[in-house]
């Protein structure tokens, strides 16, 4: 195996790793709250929980189908419908969610080393996968932080953190790792 296909297949295995932990740290914050919790904004210019989950999951289906083959920006999506103040349940958006993730995570699983300088477009733009996996990066992780920021200010005294608790950093600095047998 020569340098460049295995710096190629680290790249994607790094990228497919640090998406799942986005995923994670979002479904954790969403599983916090309840219905109302997810459609409350705080102002009218606020996106609410749902809004910022639904923009999310219509991104991936757009971005992720047939990302060889078509525009990345599908002419049946209609992005400002994912902006919309409709109340949805969280059964209703967690099925649209995981829609969206299960795209994205199936284009991005079948990807290979090879596949990484292949050209796509997006928005009448052409990217290397890698900048197009790169603009994902971002944008995932701006709107993830979005919704754990949100949830936080929501659960209130009830958030169970997703990371190292406040106060316990020296903890956890001086506690062994579990051994996985």
């Amino acid at each position: 195996m020569n340098n460049e296909y295995s710096v190629a297949a680290h790249y994607l295995e790094t990228v497919r790793k640090e998406f799942r932990k986005l995923k994670s740290q979002a479904d954790a914050s969403i599983a916090q709250l309840n219905d109302d919790d997810l459609n409350y904004t705080l102002d009218q210019e606020s996106n609410s929980i749902v809004m910022i989950m639904k923009h999310l999951a219509g991104n991936m289906l757009s971005r992720w189908t047939d990302i060889f083959t078509t525009d990345g920006e599908k002419a049946d999506r209609n992005r400002d419908s994912e902006f919309t103040d409709e109340h949805h349940t969280k059964e209703q958006i967690m099925t649209y969610w995981e829609r969206g993730w299960g795209r994205f995570f199936e284009t991005i699983d079948a990807l290979q080393p090879d596949d990484l300088l292949r050209e796509i477009t997006i928005r009448n733009e052409p990217h290397t996968l890698i900048q197009a996996l790169e603009r994902q990066t971002t944008h995932y992780g701006a709107h993830v932080g979005q919704i754990i920021l949100l949830a936080k200010h929501l659960a209130g005294e009830n958030w169970k953190t997703l990371s190292i608790p406040r106060g316990k950093s020296n903890e956890y600095l001086t506690t062994p790792p579990k051994l996985n047998n």
